[in-house]
């Protein structure tokens, strides 16, 4: 009885845990730099040779970034509440309730409070899926299909009732959409964003690809996306830098070692999944206040789980999830921007992609993929050699091919905590 208390409960049995998520590849700053510096440079290699000058234009950087927070804001979401060990597929449902709050009462006050109230909307789903999965137990997964399902049910009926009729109806509120609200503002960087801008329309070999990247950084900004990357720096430095990060962290990893350490394993519990609700409540206030100005039905998209993905490639580190938000967003607003086109020239780059990658495989003797790389990159250079556009039905399908593309090519280094989904009970340990 001894041995079976001891073994899960020793201070040696959680440090491994916690500090297994953090093994593997070491992200320095200057391999960031490096592994950033050789994407820009085959990005601009390929705009060159397809004469794809929209592939790194202002505007183009600018959009993507507009498409990528809401979806990074749920991957963040996703990765606070995974990291105690509670799975959140409800992200969807949680950001349905965040656009509706905002839009709700945005119109009625201003933006600010409505964006407000769209976090707290958010915080109120995640509450509902932490009572029930930390504290009756029931199971993760159906958990947030179930908040998925009464969040859409809840908001169409709330929509009818509040801008159906009276003053709402007066003023363009119908059952499927709110009134305007009013702008929550937008950074623009006097003199810098012209600047860039005269750069890049020269179409210089690199430096024009970066002047459009900086100038999409710096024009037409949107407070709430200063916001949502201070929101992930801020994650970082609190998940992996403090002591509270620490705790809610072994948690998720063995929660057994962490209770008899003195942590307070629901507490932590209830405030990772309230938080990730607050975050995922707050990108559904993005999309009805930044994107729209409106609430609209429907208008998430399925963008919660697309943010699980996000935070799937990024292996639960907010570094890792932030880029694949941003390689969504990116192949979206590709697709919404420029159409066949350009969506065209991407075959290129995708071809040296998968030939480095066949390359890279057979130098580590992985036989198999390295041949199927090499095939399939074969195939998309006749397909690009034969073409000179995209099928409409393929573009709009663009950054959902390259959101499965890119899992399947991550999936080999992924891991995720050790504890996350499982049932936890205080005192199972002893």
């Amino acid at each position: 009885m001894t041995t079976q208390t001891t073994t899960p409960g020793t201070a040696p049995a959680a440090a491994p845990a916690v500090s297994g998520a953090t093994r593997g590849t070491r992200w320095t700053l200057t391999r960031i730099l490096l592994v950033a510096g050789a994407a820009l440079v085959l990005v601009s290699l390929v705009r060159i040779v397809t004469g794809s000058d929209q592939l790194t234009s202002e505007g183009q950087i600018g959009a993507a970034l507009g498409l990528a927070v809401p979806i990074g804001l749920a991957g963040l979401a996703g990765l606070w509440s995974e990291r105690a060990g509670v799975v959140n597929i409800g992200l969807e449902g949680m950001m349905i309730l965040g656009s509706f709050g905002a839009g709700w009462l945005g119109w009625q006050t201003n933006p600010w409070l409505g964006l407000l109230c769209g976090i707290g909307f958010g915080v109120l789903g995640g509450l509902v899926h932490a009572v029930a999965t930390i504290t009756f137990g029931v199971d993760h997964i159906v958990s947030g299909v179930a908040i998925n399902l009464l969040a859409l049910g809840a908001t169409q009926y709330l929509a009818k009732l509040s801008f159906a009729t009276g003053d709402a109806a007066a003023k363009g509120g119908n059952p499927k959409q709110s009134p305007p609200a009013g702008s929550l503002g937008d950074i623009t960087v006097p003199g810098l964003s012209d600047g860039l801008i005269s750069v890049q329309n020269h179409h210089w070999f690199l430096v024009s690809d970066l002047a459009g990247i900086l100038g999409g950084l710096v024009t037409d900004l949107s407070v709430v996306t200063v916001i949502a990357v201070l929101l992930f720096v801020g994650s970082w430095l609190l998940l992996w830098r403090t002591a509270f990060g620490l705790r809610l962290r072994s948690c998720g990893e063995n929660p057994i070692a962490a209770e008899s350490l003195g942590v307070h394993v629901y507490s932590y519990k209830y405030a990772a999944v309230a938080i990730s609700g607050g975050l995922a409540g707050l990108g559904g206030a993005f999309l009805a206040l930044v994107t729209s100005h409106i609430y609209l039905e429907g208008q998430t998209g399925g963008r919660g789980y697309i943010g699980l993905a996000a935070m799937i490639f990024g292996n639960w580190r907010p570094g890792g999830l932030a880029m694949g938000a941003g390689l969504f967003g990116f192949a979206d607003a590709l697709q919404l921007r420029n159409g066949g086109e350009t969506v065209h020239s991407l075959l290129l780059l995708l071809v040296v992609l998968l030939a480095l990658l066949a390359g890279w495989k057979l130098y580590r003797r992985a036989l198999w993929q390295g041949v199927v790389s090499a095939v399939v990159a074969a195939v998309v250079l006749v397909w690009y050699l034969l073409t000179d556009t995209v099928p409409g039905d393929f573009v709009g399908a663009t950054p959902y091919v390259v959101t499965l593309l890119v899992l399947s090519l991550s999936a080999q280094r992924l891991r995720m905590p050790r504890a996350d989904g499982m049932r936890y009970r205080k005192g199972q340990g002893t």
